[in-house]
């Protein structure tokens, strides 16, 4: 198994014990952005609701890939912050789960809808921002390009769903007013009774919809926290994929080396030209490295985590100075090297099934306990009046499209907030901002706003706090 003393390998065990945990609190968190409109309008009993939600956001893990989950990964660089004191990396893993169950359960507990995304983001900036103020630390700490990225996602996706859902509920409104179910769409559900049969078959696939996407873009936030927490302390079994040949990788690796020695570097500031050569050299060092290894295990266990170093030193490098308008390169040859460099990180940019399927089941348990507390302030407590079934299902319809395509787009995503905001929207789409209850309004933008700030602030001083003791 892993070459870790007793005391470490326990420690392992319940960091990975506690990132499940971090993924079932998400579970009964989120489950409650989903399921709340079929409950609310009557399409399916609580229970019903609850346990198909939570197959859905099962098949979901399993069917989103890995594009999430090394977004998440690369948010943090570890091989910046890994060293050969394990007791470091553990204070980095347990900062930030720490801190980002406590912030889950806290707002939980309070039946305050917040993002789960915001929470791991801030914890695992909080720790990045740390470690840069730490008086050995050489390189950043935290890969501000990938920050930026994520961020924006965040901060449009809920702008997104607010403005859309109103339009859909617009275009609702019109199209379906000379019809004979048009005025039921918009008319409280009555109490325990279902809704018309395509009606309700509608709000049953978008909570379906809003489950599978959760799943397929949250899930893989845990997928990612998991990997940190691997790669962190056992970066000789993880740092590479297994199941891609290091040989195979020497193809794409002397095509980047034959295009960037043709490049011009020479207009590039000092600091750039440096980089240039650095990606250079690795290239070249990285081909030695590789060369004839037929499998992952044949290189030796110290060699690997160099190799994912400079592979994602060469691609961070390469995305930097591709876009500097000095560097003399053609279109054709950006492509080449943008091209090669994502064959090359095949083999970091991975997870194992193993730990796919242990986040699936987390998720979709998580999504069956602690549903109701968040359900009663998305049906009762955002808007004025009884959600009604055009409201529910625009809101599902768009919360389900921005998820499915930031997930495409390897982007995280708040399905708390995209969903919170898409029924604040229908409930403006149907009488205007008076229709918002405030006092939920602003207890969901206190914690929208306070997430980031107190969640980096308690990552960071926990992850310096550890440092000092171990």
């Amino acid at each position: 198994m892993f070459e870790l003393d007793l005391s470490y390998s326990i420690l392992l065990i319940l960091c990975l014990i506690a990132a499940c945990g971090f993924e079932f609190v998400n579970g009964f968190h989120d489950t409650a952005n989903a399921v709340a409109t079929v409950i609310y309008t009557n399409s399916l009993k609580p229970w019903t609701a609850v346990v198909y939600s939570g197959i859905c956001n099962f098949a979901g893990v399993l069917i989103g890939g890995v594009g999430v989950a090394v977004g998440i990964v690369n948010l943090l660089p570890v091989e910046s912050l890994v060293d050969q004191n394990i007791a470091h990396s553990l204070s980095m893993v347990m900062a930030l789960l720490l801190s980002a169950i406590f912030w889950n359960l806290l707002t939980w507990y309070f039946g305050i809808p917040c993002s789960s995304s915001h929470t791991l983001i801030g914890s695992i900036l909080g720790v990045g921002i740390a470690y840069s103020l730490l008086p050995d630390s050489r390189e950043a700490a935290v890969n501000w390009g990938k920050a930026q990225e994520i961020g924006l996602s965040l901060l449009i996706s809920p702008l997104f769903g607010f403005s859309m859902t109103i339009i859909l509920m617009f275009l609702i409104r019109n199209l379906t007013k000379k019809k004979s179910y048009g005025d039921s769409l918009f008319k409280e559900p009555k109490k325990n009774a279902p809704p018309p049969t395509l009606i309700r078959a509608l709000l049953i696939l978008t909570c379906g919809s809003v489950s599978l996407s959760h799943g397929s873009n949250d899930g893989q936030k845990g997928v990612g926290l998991v990997m940190l927490i691997l790669i962190g302390i056992v970066p000789s079994y993880f740092a590479l994929n297994s199941k891609v040949a290091p040989s195979s990788l020497t193809g794409s690796l002397h095509k980047i080396e034959t295009v960037l020695g043709s490049i011009d570097a020479s207009p590039l500031s000092a600091p750039d030209h440096a980089k240039f050569q650095s990606a250079l050299d690795m290239d070249k060092e990285l081909i030695k490295r590789v060369e004839g290894f037929p499998s992952v295990e044949s290189i030796k266990s110290n060699e690997r985590f160099v190799i994912r170093k400079d592979i994602l030193l060469i691609d961070r490098y390469m995305k930097e100075l591709l876009d500097k308008s000095e560097l003399r390169v053609s279109e054709s040859d950006k492509k080449i090297i943008k091209d090669e460099l994502k064959s090359v990180k095949k083999i970091t940019d991975y997870s194992p099934q193993w730990v796919i399927i242990m986040i699936a089941l987390s998720l979709g348990l998580g999504t069956m306990i602690g549903w109701k507390r968040i359900v009663k302030t998305i049906g009762e407590k955002i808007g004025k009046e009884h959600l009604n079934y055009a409201q529910g299902a625009s809101a599902e319809i768009i919360a389900a499209s921005t998820i499915s395509i930031s997930t495409y787009l390897s982007l995280p995503v708040s399905t708390t907030h995209v969903l919170s905001s898409g029924i604040a929207g229908s409930m403006v789409a149907s009488k205007g901002v008076k229709n918002l209850q405030a006092d939920t309004v602003r207890n969901i933008l206190m914690a929208w706003l306070l997430t980031l700030p107190v969640v980096i602030v308690l990552s960071g001083t926990l992850f310096l706090l550890f440092r000092s003791i171990f």
